[in-house]
């Protein structure tokens, strides 16, 4: 239990309400971390926040934010650490996808707004943790990418950009960072079962491909990647730095 355990460890998870980030958060606070959970909503905050502390009394709270806000990331930062003294662990796991089809057809905002939620939004909140998270000598960050940042694709290729240059973000942080014993990495998993990829798998053609193109003959679900975040996160993690783990159920081998 020692390599996996975040007792006195406080974490902060953007886009924690559902799907990959809610899952992450659930086990983070299951292996003894305090959670700060965020997202635009503050009524699904709080709802998420109580049921984990319902788990785990005081193992949560919630802190809306807007992660295109970099005034709101900054109120993330400051109130997690008002309510639990410092910050451990950094999950930046929001993102946006509002575009679907060819690189053709995207509009100019629409790219922008990729680009600055996925990839600019990251650096953001990594910058507000970093400076206390080198003071301590400790720290663990962890990005969720996306096996679309590994190869093209015909349908999202702005979201795909954006998780690429996010691999390349861990890399370049790990080496400014690791000398004060801050490990950066990401994760990036397949097609999960999340309200955010509903176009790609909530259909009689999205789940004929899982069970034809996946070696795992199915689609991931959040709890799938929770662990690697824990991982990632705890002892067992404090040798990896700079790294991207694939969870896509064998897709891309």
């Amino acid at each position: 239990m020692e390599l996996f355990d975040l007792t006195g460890k406080v974490a902060i998870v953007t886009g924690s309400t559902k799907g990959i980030g809610k899952a992450i958060a659930e086990r983070l606070a299951e292996h003894g971390a305090k959670v700060a959970i965020s997202s635009r909503k503050g009524a699904v905050c709080d709802e998420v926040a109580g049921a984990i502390n319902a788990k785990h009394p005081g193992a949560a709270i919630a802190v809306p934010a807007n992660i295109s806000s970099k005034e709101d990331l900054q109120r993330l930062v400051d109130e997690t650490r008002a309510a639990f003294g410092k910050v451990d662990i950094l999950v930046c796991n929001a993102a946006s996808n509002p575009y679907y089809g060819p690189m053709s057809g995207i509009s100019d905002e629409a790219f922008r707004k990729v680009l600055d939620n996925n990839i600019i939004s990251n650096n953001w909140l990594i910058s507000m943790v970093a400076p206390a998270m080198a003071e301590q000598k400790d720290g663990a960050i962890v990005i969720v990418s996306s096996i679309g940042g590994l190869r093209g694709t015909p349908v999202i290729g702005a979201y795909a950009i954006s998780k690429a240059a996010d691999m390349q973000l861990a890399r370049n942080l790990a080496q400014e960072l690791s000398p004060s014993n801050i490990r950066v990495n990401c994760i990036a998993p397949g097609l999960v079962k999340t309200d955010f990829a509903r176009a790609l798998w909530d259909n009689p053609e999205g789940e004929a491909r899982a069970r034809s193109s996946t070696p795992l003959r199915r689609h991931g679900d959040p709890d799938d990647i929770a662990g690697a975040a824990v991982f990632l996160a705890s002892k067992a993690g404090c040798w990896m730095t700079g790294q991207t783990i694939v969870i896509d159920g064998g897709v891309t081998c």
